[in-house]
């Protein structure tokens, strides 16, 4: 039998067992729940006469890849509606009421009467995938409906299937990309060493986002009275095992010019009260902060969501999380602003990451002692804080671009 028939029974599997899980779990809840309302919000949201434009996401971290994209397919192409779809419900949810499409749902699940059902509700004339997103049933659907699809943003190692011998079902998934647009040049070797020439090392386009960082206004009245021209150490992302190291520095510090901001991953009550708990300094919730002098505190703990990308301009060192636990968050989103990023031990799924790593701009530090002394070299020696951060500023300005590539290559798809 065809790899395609076990795949479509995995996938079958899959679903089943996930409706199971999401009796228990509120995450899993949201991912079929989410799915069992997409055709009837794209009868609500989609025209049905009107062209479309289709971007495929997994996540947020996708998302804000294909954002610089998605602006300028607006702009050039005011004629078509733009459809965005989600993976993971840790994107949708955030960004489900986003201005960058005119309709965001849950892509259903890659079966084959899904894929069907889907395209023919939306008929794209133009679908863009983003870095890692291959779903052989849509993949085929959109080559049978001669649909010009791209891979964007995308990055390619050894380890991934598609380039081991075994790999031939998946391989054929990636011949029908009409084109990839990668982030270096090791991927185009890889996507060569299967037959794949239809590639460009574009580069990744979340460096044209955070680029455009700095040209928004990033004021934030409530951190400006909070730094309060003090040295200001931003920790975005974080997790319980990034915290333990951050609260024990914070609660030995001694100096009084050093200010301590907190933008942590989950921010449910229960986690944020654990937070203070842990701090022997004056703490202050950025949802209790009305009527208080932000001066008066040496710890803001950043209880909503929206405000890191700002909140990171005050910095002088940021510490980025989730090296310690389940994966990097954005080391690029506090780079833009010329500043050394701090992160834990676990970066090497992440090339900015390890590109910067290199370059000396962002440094891991493993355990307690190595934090302690990196931070007292910051807090005392000004040209190696300076200089560590330009490494970041200047590593971001050389690497923007990718989108212009990409809307370029896609001025000549005859599509519409």
């Amino acid at each position: 039998m065809p790899l395609r028939f076990f795949y479509n029974i995995l996938i079958s599997l899959a679903w089943f067992g996930l409706k199971v899980i999401a009796l228990f779990r509120p995450k899993i809840d949201l991912f079929v729940s989410g799915r069992k309302q997409t055709f009837a919000q794209l009868g609500e949201k989609l025209l049905p006469n009107k062209k479309t434009i289709w971007m495929h996401v997994a996540s947020l971290g996708e998302y804000e890849q294909g954002l610089p994209i998605l602006e300028r397919l607006r702009q050039n192409y005011p004629a078509h509606q733009i459809l965005l779809t989600f993976f993971s419900p840790s994107g949708y949810e955030v960004k489900k009421n986003t201005t960058a499409a005119d309709a965001v749902v849950y892509l259903p699940m890659d079966t084959l009467s899904n894929a069907k059902r889907f395209l023919e509700r939306t008929d794209p004339e133009l679908a863009i995938f983003v870095k890692y997103e291959i779903w052989p049933n849509y993949l085929s659907e959109l080559k049978k409906r001669n649909v010009p699809t791209f891979l964007v943003s995308a990055i390619f190692s050894k380890r991934q299937v598609y380039f081991k011998p075994f790999g031939g079902f998946m391989r054929k998934s990636l011949k029908t990309f009409a084109h990839f647009f990668v982030q270096d040049s090791n991927s185009r070797e890889l996507l060569e060493s299967i037959g794949l020439s239809n590639v460009t090392v574009s580069g990744d386009t979340r460096f044209d986002r955070v680029s455009k960082i700095l040209k928004q206004d990033n004021r934030l009245d409530f951190m400006e009275h909070f730094k309060n021209g003090k040295f200001c150490l931003v920790a975005g992302s974080t997790w319980p095992e990034d915290e333990e190291i951050l609260i024990q520095y914070i609660n030995l510090s001694t100096d009084g010019q050093t200010k301590f901001v907190f933008a942590p991953h989950e921010i449910k009550p229960a986690h944020v009260q654990k937070i203070e708990e842990g701090l022997r300094k004056k703490t202050i919730h950025f949802s209790q902060m009305e009527g208080k002098d932000l001066a008066d505190f040496d710890v803001l703990i950043v209880d909503t969501i929206g405000l890191l990308t700002k909140v990171y301009s005050y910095a002088d060192v940021a510490y980025v999380g989730g090296g310690f636990a389940t994966g990097l968050h954005n080391t690029l989103e506090p780079s833009v602003y010329g500043i050394p990023v701090i992160i834990g031990p676990d970066y090497t799924k992440f090339k900015e990451a390890e590109d910067l790593v290199k370059k000396g701009g962002v440094i891991p530090i493993s355990d307690q002692r190595g934090f302690d002394t990196l931070m007292d070299t910051f807090l005392t020696d000004p040209i190696f804080l300076r200089k560590t951060g330009s490494i970041n500023s200047e590593y971001i300005n050389a690497n923007v671009g990718a989108t212009d590539l990409i809307l370029e290559h896609l001025s000549l798809v005859k599509f519409g």
